[in-house]
């Protein structure tokens, strides 16, 4: 199965118009049992409450009477689970979690789709892709303002992407590649499955909901052909001065050396936004001043460096000085993400306090280490080490709170941390390779 895929990735890579007529069948027993043996049988039930482990105990039917069902057009992807995850800013995101078996399909349906329009994305794009991740977004971020002559950036958000994309554009997207009607129904099946929220039926009549196997790879289909596509073979040569675009799902920030070409490209990308049902969230989109080539030019001329900053996957990019005294671009953990992470250590500490010491303090190094392997950059390690001095002392007073009695002295505290540590900050990720 793996070799019929990567053929398909062979024949998008070096065919400039390809055009798939005959994918269906590869939804077959084979790929649909490597697929089971992917999925995480961790993670959240949809609306039918199946495990992967129940669905397991009846493996073998359960996959022939799934394909048999798809043979005959007979498969109906049930609605998918809603629940609500807190975000940063304080309101609530939606998630969708499906059915096992129709996770079992999605994950079949993606490896299709990505096969064909992995080789096909450019390289700015960077979510949900194989070797690329929002380390690599930063970088080729931090790279371009150091790099190029920008002095300019169109920092946008698109309000609701993943609820808002139309699912006729998905379906004409697809059609541009995909010529086997099937698939393309299969994909309408997912879109229009609708979602349970609180035991009420919503249907689907546009989005496709967050969260889904299949979601991602159609998120990064709509962006190539809204967004990537359109800024190279317009925006760009449109411009007489140097400009990048990078994105990640639906989160972009673009710059530009003139400013003129970057309110125009700000003005047009409203226009583009509206054409296929998008729109862009005024209040957090603006048009701002920043750069290192613009930076130093200011310098020179007694002017401040002090640009407004802006951010984007969790860092803050400011204008700082490198190690010579000269203007230099740096990214830094977002203060609204340093406080989000403080407040959810601190809410888990406080629920997890009567815990025995020695798992209690495993626990917290994990934590501490994630929160390294993403934060830990250049430029960052004043952030980090922060980040570790505050859990160290929300430790210190969550451990006087498991009982009425304080268990700890600062000293009893300080003596205590030599038994059992707190990992220290670690860059993990260069900017500099």
């Amino acid at each position: 199965m793996e070799t019929k895929l990567e053929r398909i990735a062979e024949i998008s890579a070096t065919t400039k118009h390809p055009e798939f007529t005959s994918l269906y069948h590869l939804v077959n027993e084979e790929m649909l049992l490597q697929c089971h043996k992917e999925l995480d049988g961790n993670k959240a039930v949809g609306i039918d409450d199946i495990t992967k482990r129940e669905y397991s105990e009846n493996l073998e039917r359960n996959i022939e009477n799934l394909v048999d069902r798809l043979k005959r057009k007979a498969y109906k992807p049930q609605p998918s689970l809603r629940v609500y995850i807190p975000k940063s800013n304080g309101k609530l995101r939606p998630l969708g979690i499906a059915c096992y078996e129709d996770k079992i399909v999605q994950l079949a349906l993606k490896k299709i789709l990505e096969a064909i329009y992995e080789p096909k994305f450019l390289d700015c794009m960077h979510g949900f892709r194989p070797h690329k991740g929002c380390h690599t977004a930063v970088k080729e971020l931090y790279q371009r303002l150091n790099g190029q002559r920008i002095c300019r950036i169109v920092d946008a958000d698109i309000k609701g992407f993943f609820d808002h994309m139309k699912h006729e554009w998905i379906i004409r997207f697809l059609n541009y590649y995909i010529k086997d009607k099937n698939i393309l129904w299969l994909v309408k099946k997912y879109l229009k499955a609708g979602v349970l929220d609180q035991g009420q039926l919503i249907k689907s009549i546009e989005g496709t909901a967050q969260g889904n196997i299949i979601s991602p790879v159609l998120a990064n289909i709509y962006m190539h052909n809204v967004l990537t596509l359109w800024f190279q073979y317009i925006i760009a040569r449109e411009c007489r001065g140097q400009c990048f675009l990078i994105v990640y799902a639906d989160d972009f920030i673009a710059g530009f050396e003139y400013p003129q070409e970057a309110e125009r490209f700000y003005q047009k990308l409203k226009e583009r936004m509206e054409k296929f049902g998008l729109e862009l969230e005024e209040s957090k989109s603006r048009l701002l001043e920043s750069g290192r080539y613009l930076a130093t030019a200011k310098a020179k001329r007694g002017e401040s460096t002090r640009f407004p900053t802006f951010d984007f996957l969790g860092f803050t990019f400011y204008c700082g000085r490198s190690r010579k005294g000269k203007p230099w671009m740096m990214p830094k953990t977002s203060g609204k993400k340093f406080r989000q992470k403080i407040r959810e250590m601190k809410e888990w500490l406080y629920a997890n306090r009567d815990q025995k010491l020695e798992k209690l303090m495993y626990m917290v190094n994990v934590k501490l280490s994630g929160h390294y392997r993403y934060y830990g950059i250049s430029f960052n390690s004043r952030m980090i080490a922060n980040f570790r001095q505050q859990v160290r002392e929300l430790l210190f007073k969550a451990l006087n709170r498991r009982s009425q009695r304080k268990s700890y002295t600062r000293d009893g505290f300080i003596e205590m941390m030599k038994y059992y540590p707190l990992v220290n900050p670690k860059i993990y990720m260069s900017l500099f390779d």
